[in-house]
This record gives structure tokens, C-alpha cells and sequence, in this order.
């Protein structure tokens, strides 16, 4: 016996999973193209962050070697710190034994290179020069290449 075709069937059919499966691929085709501009709008924000972290670093050191008159003698000629490391290491203020005035935990991470490299300027050079004269830091900047979102080079940040 023959079981008649009823409306209480449920399924579906060809058509309508084909148009299903349709709309999910444009939709993920939109949905792929955003993600990625938020994941680097989201690395470009980080970067913004360390590099304003590292020059307020930078800033105290200087800071610091001008007020304090113990400090002075540890400190290079133009009162700049001699390299990053120095601000992970700290200033010997000479106050107290062995007690050191630290600016930076660690060197950060570029979050678009992933390494703990960076550009750096001293107060000699000029804002376009991308090699370091090895005096002291006054500055620093990415070494990415490349564009940011807004159309800036990163190494101009």
C-alpha cells in the first residue's frame, strides 16, 4: 500500500537547502573581510598603547635625571637613557644600596612584528632617520612595514 504525500511531512527539500547553504557562504564572505580589519584595527590600538607606554618610559628617565642631583652622575651626557635596556634594568639613584629606580617591567612586544625590536632615534637626528646613531634614545617607533588603516606608515607612529 501506497502512503500518500501529506502536509504533516516535514524535511526539506533540495532548493531550499541549496539556498540555505547560498546565504551562509555570502554571509561568511562579508563576515571574514570584517574580522580581519577588526583583528588589525585591534593590533594597531596595542601598538598605539606600547608605544605611548615606552616613550612615557622614556619621558620619567629623563625626568628623573634632571631632578634628582644623584642620579645625574649615572647617566649619559644629554640625560637620555643609553638604550631600552636601561629602563628595564633601572637607574642606581644612589640613595639607597643597591636600589634602582626601574621604568619598564620589560622591553614590550611590537604587536605587528611579535618581536621585542625597535626603532629608536636620539635627540640628534632628525624624525625621518630610520638608523639609530647609538648616543642615546630619545625616541622610538615600529619597525613594521607597511600601512596602517588611516593610511600612515607604521615607522612614521
Amino acid at each position: 500500500m501506497r502512503r500518500r504525500a501529506s502536509s504533516d511531512d516535514r524535511g526539506f527539500s533540495l532548493v531550499e537547502l541549496c539556498a540555505t547553504i547560498f546565504l551562509l557562504g555570502i554571509m561568511a564572505g562579508i563576515a571574514l573581510p570584517i574580522a580581519h580589519t577588526m583583528e588589525r584595527r585591534a593590533r594597531e590600538l596595542e601598538l598605539r598603547r606600547v608605544l605611548r607606554e615606552m616613550r612615557r618610559a622614556i619621558n620619567e628617565y629623563h625626568h628623573v635625571v634632571q631632578t634628582v642631583p644623584t642620579a645625574k652622575q649615572n647617566a649619559t651626557d644629554e640625560d637620555w637613557p643609553e638604550d631600552l635596556d636601561v629602563l628595564v634594568e633601572g637607574l642606581d639613584l644612589g640613595l639607597a644600596k643597591e636600589v634602582k629606580v626601574k621604568f619598564l617591567r620589560r622591553i614590550p612586544v611590537d604587536p605587528l612584528t611579535g618581536e621585542a625590536e625597535w626603532g629608536k632615534r636620539s635627540s640628534k637626528q632628525d624624525r625621518d632617520d630610520d638608523s639609530w646613531d647609538n648616543s642615546h634614545v630619545y625616541d622610538v617607533f615600529s619597525l613594521a612595514e607597511g600601512t596602517a588603516l588611516d593610511g600612515t606608515e607604521y615607522s612614521t607612529w
